[in-house]
């Protein structure tokens, strides 16, 4: 009969109880940048540039923390949690790099996987809508154009990586809804600038018939 049950039990309860503090230590942490992002996202919209900056470096110093305490817990690390915290990073960060017309920051300089990266930018897409559907309605109609041309560049870029989910956390399914995104896009901004032809046409012929007959 076995007689070492006895230390089976506690060496499997030391594991456990240092893998489920630091999967405690670090879920807080996943919320907070989370909520980080969003702020910086809202941030951007208002065109507040340097207070988004600020929420997203407060967000990277979580991140950061998170890879240092999950080092010993990879699966932990990859159970998601933290995955969702770095694709609302790459999404906040990406969106404010496009509204200010910057280069974008690449996955490895943001410390990032290539799956939640580039999940973040397909879903900055949405963001994107968002902004040009304000500028519209502000009378920015250049820089919609501008925008515009963008979300085509970003799906055209995220058809080419056609590789199972497994591989890209599910990549298939929002570049689809990007898709989807981006078809309203120019079919508001189609009926916006016709709008606007039309307008400018009205006024041209009020001016023309407000002109004295010599």
């Amino acid at each position: 009969m076995t007689n070492n049950l006895d230390t089976i039990g506690k060496q499997a309860l030391a594991h456990f109880t240092l893998k489920h503090n630091a999967r405690e230590r670090a879920l807080p942490k996943s919320r907070t940048a989370i909520r980080y992002c969003a702020n910086s996202i809202r941030a951007t919209h208002r065109q507040e540039f340097a207070q988004a900056q600020t929420l997203l470096a407060q967000a990277e110093v979580l991140l950061n923390e998170m890879h240092q305490d999950l080092q010993d817990h990879l699966d932990i690390y990859y159970a998601g949690f933290v995955q969702d915290a770095q694709k609302e990073f790459a999404e906040a960060t990406t969106f404010a790099a496009l509204v200010q017309g910057r280069e974008l920051p690449l996955a490895d300089a943001l410390h990032l996987g290539w799956p939640a990266y580039l999940n973040g930018l397909a879903e900055a897409v949405g963001e994107l809508r968002r902004y040009i559907l304000d500028q519209l309605r502000q009378g920015h109609v250049d820089q919609c154009e501008q925008l515009l041309e963008v979300m085509d560049d970003i799906y055209a870029l995220l058809v080419t990586l056609d590789f199972p989910d497994a591989i890209t956390a599910g990549l298939r399914r929002t570049t689809d809804s990007t898709r989807g995104i981006l078809e309203k896009t120019r079919g508001d901004l189609t009926t916006a600038f016709g709008h606007a032809r039309l307008q400018r046409s009205l006024e041209a012929l009020q001016q023309a018939l407000q002109q004295p007959i010599n």
